[in-house]
């Protein structure tokens, strides 16, 4: 199953790519299919693209989910000890 994460852009960067942050963890992804996506915002992330410019309420209602079922993003979450 495929599963696209809320992101919230931290950076926008050189050749379309944007820095965002995945519930604490830094990734590089390509904002390719969102070339309207400024910092601040929250987009769905998949196979390192945006792919989708998601109202923030929207973001924190999927984050909550992940956050309570975390083997649904088990790859992407930070490991804790």
């Amino acid at each position: 199953m495929c599963l696209a994460i809320p992101a919230k852009i931290t950076k926008k960067e050189a050749h379309n790519l944007a820095e965002v942050d995945i519930l604490g963890v830094t990734r590089q992804v390509s904002l390719d299919l969102t070339p309207k996506a400024e910092i601040g915002d929250y987009v769905l992330v998949h196979a390192g693209f945006s792919i989708e410019i998601v109202d923030e309420a929207y973001a924190q209602e999927t984050l909550d989910l992940i956050r309570e079922f975390p083997d649904l993003a088990a790859d992407d979450l930070p490991q804790t000890v």
